[in-house]
């Protein structure tokens, strides 16, 4: 399969997907979000792929979060719409897939970065990697699920922490939290997924598919939150506040927010 920001090799009843933007970081726009859920659409209809490894090119970035230029000048209806339509097409996606996702998170994880690894099954992180929702020094949100499937993971508190604050926390604290499930030295991390994900294969690809959907439907009653986070994100658009962030971020300055 060739994709224009999206590689795919398939071994041993795994497959690996790549984010390919190094020089972006891998950041996501909205080309490499409609590529990522295609090829994993495509995968999941593969009966002999039993498990996916989804990880970013090169050794600095997982996803190191959104393509900013793209959507700076975004009204509140193109934000409503760019998070509906990411959701729909990639993280809500990658949660129910029938096939199981793990990150393999190399280095950064940032905003929508972090929200992909969320969306996937389980993570790993390699010992570099740095985690954190920086959305709001942008004067935005989250908008790709992050403001619901953080709590879920790491708890109510944790999570207000990171989203409010915007920081990055390190591998270990990530570990400490629940947000990642093991941490390798980065040189092992693919290898040490790839050993995940043959466990993984080995099963019955019927009742991991059943599992998957027995675990989310514990989860289901929060759907109206992710709603919530659409209608909050595209708001954050009209703001002033987002349009000196995302300026700021552009012209590589610290922001100067007016406010609400």
């Amino acid at each position: 399969m060739k994709y224009h920001s999206v590689s795919v090799t398939i071994e041993d009843k795994v497959a690996l997907v790549l984010v390919d933007r190094p020089e972006k970081l891998n950041a996501l726009n909205k080309g490499t979000i409609k590529e990522l859920g295609e090829a994993l659409g495509v995968l999941e209809k593969d009966r002999k792929v039993r498990a996916i490894i989804l990880s970013g090119a090169g050794t600095k970035a997982f996803v190191a979060g959104a393509d900013i230029a793209e959507f700076s000048e975004y009204t509140e209806s193109e934000g409503r719409a760019l998070a509906a339509d990411g959701q729909r097409q990639l993280f809500d996606k990658i949660e129910a897939l029938k096939t199981p996702v793990i990150a393999a998170v190399n280095g950064f994880a940032l905003g929508g970065g972090l929200e992909l690894a969320m969306a996937c099954h389980f993570r790993v992180a390699s010992t570099n990697a740095k985690m954190g929702l920086p959305e709001v020094s942008l004067g935005v949100i989250p908008g790709y699920g992050g403001t619901q499937r953080l709590p879920m993971l790491v708890g109510r508190g944790r999570a207000m922490e990171m989203i409010l604050t915007g920081g990055m926390i390190k591998a270990e604290k990530a570990l400490e939290y629940g947000l990642v499930n093991h941490i390798t030295a980065q040189e092992e991390l693919l290898e040490f997924c790839r050993t995940l994900a043959g466990q993984v294969a080995k099963n019955s690809p019927a009742a991991i598919s059943s599992a998957i959907k027995a675990v989310n439907a514990g989860f289901s009653s929060s759907k109206p939150g992710f709603e919530a986070e659409i209608d909050a994100f595209g708001d954050c658009f009209g703001t002033a506040d987002f349009k000196e962030g995302t300026r700021a971020f552009l012209e590589k300055r610290a922001p100067d927010f007016p406010g609400a």
